[in-house]
């Protein structure tokens, strides 16, 4: 047990969509409370990284550079620049590169995920990533290279972000041959005029789609899919599945098969509650089954830990988090697009957009979060933010 400190220690580890919410939600939950409760912020880079747009930088399109301090301005929250290298559960403190310890009272995991190219030999040294801005640059750099010639870009995985990514590079660089190659079909998820608005802006763009051999192995200069046949590539993007960081295990915080955090249903930790769990890094259960990963559900998971935390320190018992997701909006290029409506379980509903219109409302959801981000500074402390159609809207009574 950590000693009895006059200021509760909250920290939040990790600055991505998920940490940022629980954040500055905290910060305006707490601020009131002046010196009693301090929110410290620990993230390895001081600019926020937008996920969703990754494949867009992978591109050559350079984003709006978004600073996660400048994000924190005026919230109370305080920032730390640097990698975590280890967590003390049993201390409670939080180790960074530069031997650095934190203390906390309350910690709030948000880690998140990078792509897994330790799962297949050859990954890991040959393949490019969309896991920071930093590796999508390298890509970029790469495509750049290749630009005057024909050559060829191998995308592993055939989930959204592999669709996405395919199509982006194919639109911007029509001389490069585009494969795309994954156990399933692209859209498989989608109901029948999704998917197959998926596979013909695919086709239109003149994305080679290889289906129903996974990948084995990667070298230098090709990739081997489970069937035998070689594939010969001057660039490849790997997008086939996610992996956690060990450090919550290592901490001996209870986690599932894939490295995340197991939580209750108020989003703390099973074995350690003063630890919430948010994110890409939480095995949130619902009752459809354990949420997945995605923006739509990771800045739900930040606001409700951030209340959870509220009512702790107030002394009540934190309420449960229910989720249900509502859309799957893909970008086909910058002229196209799907967004196929789902059920809370994620199975796809009848309706769905595609097209222009798919195009406009893809690129409101995913828009900057800075003004959602601004909004929460400046709510009143019964107020919280909440996911509807894909939007973050105020509510009252959230206390």
């Amino acid at each position: 047990m950590s000693t009895q400190r006059e200021t509760h220690h909250i920290v939040v580890l990790g600055a991505g969509y998920a940490g940022m919410a629980a954040a500055v939600q905290l910060a305006a939950r707490t601020r009131k409370r002046g010196d009693a409760v301090r929110v410290t912020v620990v993230n390895a880079r001081e600019r926020f990284t937008e996920r969703m747009r990754l494949h867009m930088v992978a591109a050559g399109r350079p984003l709006d550079a978004m600073s996660v301090p400048e994000m924190l301005e005026g919230t109370g929250a305080r920032f730390t620049r640097g990698w975590v290298t280890a967590v003390d559960a049993g201390a409670r403190t939080v180790r960074v590169d530069d031997e650095r310890v934190l203390p906390y009272d309350t910690l709030v995991y948000a880690l998140g995920g990078v792509a897994d190219t330790a799962a297949v030999p050859g990954a890991e040294d040959h393949a490019y990533t969309l896991s920071s801005a930093e590796d999508a640059q390298l890509l970029a750099e790469r495509l750049k290279a290749l630009e005057g010639g024909h050559g060829t870009v191998a995308v592993v995985g055939t989930g959204l972000t592999g669709i996405e990514s395919a199509a982006e590079i194919a639109e911007r660089y029509p001389r490069l041959d585009v494969v795309l190659l994954g156990g399933q079909e692209p859209g498989a998820a989608m109901n029948d005029r999704a998917a197959a608005h998926v596979r013909a802006a695919l086709d239109r763009l003149g994305v080679r789609v290889r289906i129903g051999a996974d990948v084995v192995k990667v070298l230098a200069g090709s990739v081997e899919p489970a069937d035998g046949e070689s594939i010969a590539a001057d660039a490849v993007l790997w997008t086939g599945g996610t992996r956690v960081a060990p450090l919550a295990a290592a901490a001996g915080l209870e986690t599932d098969a894939r490295g995340r955090i197991v939580t209750d249903r108020a989003l703390r930790s099973v074995s350690h509650p003063e630890v919430y769990a948010v994110g890409d890094a939480a095995a949130i259960r619902q009752g459809y089954g354990v949420m997945h990963g995605t923006c739509q559900g990771g800045m739900p998971t930040g606001v409700h830990a951030a209340l959870s935390i509220d009512r702790v320190l107030r002394g009540k018992q934190p309420k449960p988090f229910r989720f249900g997701y509502y859309h799957t909006p893909v970008s086909l290029g910058r002229g196209d697009a799907v967004v196929q409506f789902t059920r809370p379980d994620d199975s796809p509903r009848r309706i769905c957009l595609v097209g222009a219109v798919a195009v406009r409302y893809k690129e409101t959801v995913t828009a900057s979060p800075w003004p959602t981000y601004g909004r929460m500074k400046k709510m009143p402390a019964s107020g919280a933010f909440w996911p509807r159609g894909g939007r973050f809207t105020r509510t009252r009574g959230a206390k």
